[in-house]
């Protein structure tokens, strides 16, 4: 004789689930829209960036509003850029989580295009109901395309001072 027990889902964590992957969106999302205020309000005041397999510099805690500025004056030297996240898995730990998602990032100037894909790792802490990203981490897996695009972006941002 089997038995099957059925357990609920429990709908706090698939809830909450879904807020913090969402709020992991709203950055990329922010980004791409260039939102700078979307991207804040999906940072914590200071965050562990670790861009070091892509950029080679070490891995820092900055304030948010620093991270913003250095993006601020690189990703707008694209025509455009698209950030595609995909699976996800989060672990919820009374007010601490962890997300980790595959990403792809192309960039766009003129015809030419330059793509990053990798694994990131973020880590979120819950503050009076909201989730912020305190950490946020990229393992680049590998990239394709024009790799002379990003020094052309800095250019653009500089022309346009």
């Amino acid at each position: 004789m089997q038995f099957i027990v059925a357990f609920p889902l429990n709908t706090a964590t698939a809830m909450e689930n879904t807020t913090i992957k969402q709020r992991v969106l709203d950055l990329f999302n922010g980004a791409d829209e260039r939102n700078w205020e979307k991207v804040k309000m999906a940072f914590a005041e200071n965050v562990l960036l670790d861009y070091s397999s892509l950029s080679g510099n070490p891995a820092s805690v900055q304030p948010s509003v620093q991270i913003i500025d250095a993006w601020k004056s690189f990703l707008p030297g694209f025509d455009r850029t698209h950030h595609q996240l995909s699976d996800f898995t989060i672990q919820d730990n009374d007010g601490h989580a962890t997300a980790t998602f595959k990403g792809k990032a192309d960039h766009f100037i003129g015809n030419d295009s330059w793509t990053v894909e990798g694994r990131y790792h973020a880590d979120l802490k819950n503050l009076h109901g909201s989730w912020f990203i305190t950490m946020l981490k990229f393992e680049l897996e590998k990239q394709s395309g024009n790799n002379q695009l990003p020094g052309m972006a800095v250019q653009n941002v500089r022309e346009k001072k």
